[in-house]
């Protein structure tokens, strides 16, 4: 599937069917991930089968239900920890929608995880992962001049990297990032100043972008 086609179906679920993922995409998406974990330096970690971090008060007051997997976003910790696990944990939420699950990321909407934390790393956010009682839906969005200097000279694959970075899950839906085309060709990406996993965020709008711009169109400022 193309990956933009990808991105544009990927919507968040936090009500689950509780069905266990089947043998052969576990092993699909563990290897992916630890592919990720190689490339990343981070300790990224699928739970199957654990029911108990989706029962909290939290949890239910998140609206998370009938959950019984998660994704562990864990790394050594670090300055940039949190945007690393932004962009890599999008990368295997992609890769669970193209096996057909679904997921959601959730701060604090859960309770403790059965992640192992090795000495000097930490847990930065879990993501829902499972089968949806639906495929979520379209939210609203801001417009590519919102969070962008987009012009009408803009070339077309900056075009793109905004329109898919605008598809990006973000905390409580708020779309705090700013994307600047420099005259040199480059890109810079900001987070915003004030509000919830800003940083989680910049790094799945940094990855959304990437994939919708092209890797090679660009440099990062």
């Amino acid at each position: 599937m193309d990956i933009i086609q990808l991105i544009g179906e990927r919507h968040s679920v936090r009500r689950f069917l509780g069905i266990k993922i089947p043998d052969d995409v576990r092993g699909a998406l563990d290897s992916y991930v630890s592919e990720l974990n190689e490339k990343s330096g981070l300790h990224i970690q699928i739970v199957y089968d654990e029911p108990d971090c989706f029962s909290s008060f939290m949890a239910k007051y998140g609206g998370i239900r009938g959950c019984n997997d998660y994704i562990s976003l864990v790394g050594k910790k670090s300055s940039d920890l949190d945007e690393k696990c932004g962009y890599f944990g999008e990368l295997v939420v992609l890769k669970a929608q193209e096996l057909g699950l679904n997921t959601c990321w959730t701060a604090l909407s859960h309770g403790k995880t059965k992640a192992v934390i090795r000495g000097g790393e930490e847990e930065s956010i879990v993501i829902a992962l499972g089968y949806g009682a639906t495929q979520g839906a379209v939210r609203r969005s801001k417009k590519p001049q919102d969070v962008s200097n987009i012009s009408e000279s803009s070339p077309e694959w900056f075009r793109r990297g905004v329109d898919a970075a605008l598809l990006a899950p973000t905390a409580i839906n708020q779309q705090k990032f700013h994307l600047e085309l420099t005259d040199e060709g480059k890109v810079s990406a900001k987070a915003g100043r004030v509000g919830p996993c800003l940083k989680i965020d910049l790094g799945i709008v940094k990855c959304h972008f990437e994939l919708g711009a092209g890797r090679d169109n660009f440099e990062w400022v």
